[in-house]
């Protein structure tokens, strides 16, 4: 039935099969919890991806020591001075993952509103020039030793708050003024304080992850497409009206060619990546890390884990974002409303586009845009930020009361019991 459907779905409309196209059966309201009638959770999270996530962290405090003990020597003769802070980001991220993936999702659809203005009002303090600055660009707000990036942050009020505005207007979705325009606002608003900082590569992510959850919620493919080609169109004025941008895009045309400036660090990075060859030097034994490669412990850190660990590791790396992509859009499908699909959809490509986009601008693939790559490059903002994102993702994977997966899985341990069917776990959970 299912396969029939979905066949009838593409013959229909020759377009991909969107999450908000699939049919939800209707089902009995679940009894009144202590949430608000919320169906309460009754099983675990996703396992695979808590373990993959807990294996990220883990490998990004070791990566961050090989990568940053000679820099952290020379500049704060402490060679440890990075393996402490990234160990104590990581061991607050730990319990803020496990304490958002416990708290039910839906106690934040109150707090949407707040969230975003607090996001807002920091964007707007570091845009008008009162933020952290480095590398000539103010991104960062100081709060004592520790700096916060308020661009992190906005990726993920954004996701929340277009998860809560989608799951409210499904039935006027495909009009433009109702279930576009206003999207489109709120996200050109964060992208431009996101430009004023400047940092272009947050901003085209607030961007794609807009139009990612308007296809998933249904929006008409015209003006999407049409807003794409639009906001394509500007991303190219930005550049070129922009000298160091144009640097950027010329270091990425020929690497090797402004090696002695604008295209200096993509291409030791890529001279990183072929010294690793097929199983690596061996961690610790980088040699780009000798001050060849700029603070290899950021952005570019999977250049020295190319090195160190080669082909394999960077394969292996690859796979375990694959699988937290897979693992993301198959909790969407099975998420208990629309609310909990939307949330799924923009955390997995929240964290599954940096993840790609950082490694292919470390390879010479794409211009370099300062996305760092999750719950691997140092920075402490960056880690807690995408670990509150991933506790959202398995807060969303837990099976509710009504959860059709879980019934299912009980019915294989010998505890069978009637449930009833979910538009958006039946093309997961098997045949209709």
């Amino acid at each position: 039935m299912i396969r029939s459907w979905i066949a009838a779905r593409f013959r229909k409309s020759e377009m991909p099969l969107r999450v908000a196209d699939v049919p939800r059966a209707s089902v009995p309201a679940p009894a009144p919890s202590l949430l608000g009638g919320w169906p309460k959770a009754i099983g675990p999270s996703d396992p695979v991806l808590l373990g993959i996530v807990l294996a990220l962290i883990a490998f990004g405090v070791v990566m961050t020591f090989s990568a940053s003990a000679v820099f952290a020597s020379q500049r704060f003769h402490d060679g440890h001075f990075f393996l402490v802070r990234q160990a104590i980001f990581a061991g607050i991220a730990l319990p803020v993952m496990i304490v958002v993936s416990r708290i039910d999702y839906h106690l934040l659809r109150p707090l949407t509103y707040p969230i975003l203005g607090v996001t807002i009002a920091l964007l707007v303090y570091v845009a008008l020039g009162f933020g952290h600055s480095a590398g000539g660009a103010a991104r960062w707000i100081a709060i004592g030793p520790f700096h916060v990036q308020p661009a992190e942050v906005a990726k993920v009020a954004m996701i929340l708050w277009l998860a809560y505005s989608l799951s409210k207007k499904q039935e006027a979705i495909r009009t433009f003024k109702v279930g576009i325009l206003p999207h489109l606002l709120v996200m050109g608003f964060l992208a431009l304080l996101c430009l004023r900082q400047p940092d272009f590569g947050s901003a085209v992510m607030i961007c794609v992850i807009t139009f990612v959850l308007l296809f998933a919620a249904g929006a008409k493919v015209g003006p999407i497409l049409s807003m794409v080609l639009a906001g394509a169109g500007l991303a190219v004025l930005l550049v070129i009206s922009s000298p160091y941008r144009m640097r950027r895009v010329e270091a990425f045309l020929d690497p090797f060619g402004h090696r002695q400036d604008a295209g200096y660090q993509v291409a030791e990075s890529i001279i990183a990546f072929g010294s690793g060859g097929a199983t690596g030097v061996g961690i610790g034994d980088s040699r780009q890390k000798l001050f060849f490669l700029p603070e290899a412990h950021t952005d570019f850190v999977s250049a020295i884990i190319g090195e160190e660990l080669g082909f394999v590791g960077i394969a292996l790396l690859v796979l375990a974002f694959v699988l937290i992509v897979v693992r993301g859009v198959r909790v969407a499908f099975r998420a208990a409303d629309d609310y909990g699909s939307f949330l799924a959809i923009g955390v997995t490509m929240f964290v599954g586009l940096q993840a790609f986009t950082n490694l292919a601008v470390a390879m010479g693939m794409v211009p370099t845009k300062g996305l760092v790559l999750p719950f691997v490059s140092y920075g402490g903002s960056a880690l807690l930020v995408n670990a509150a994102a991933m506790g959202l993702l398995l807060n969303v994977s837990r099976p509710r009361e009504g959860d059709e997966t879980a019934t299912s899985e009980s019915t294989q341990t010998g505890n069978a019991r009637a449930s009833a069917p979910s538009g958006f776990r039946t093309i997961e959970g098997g045949a209709a």
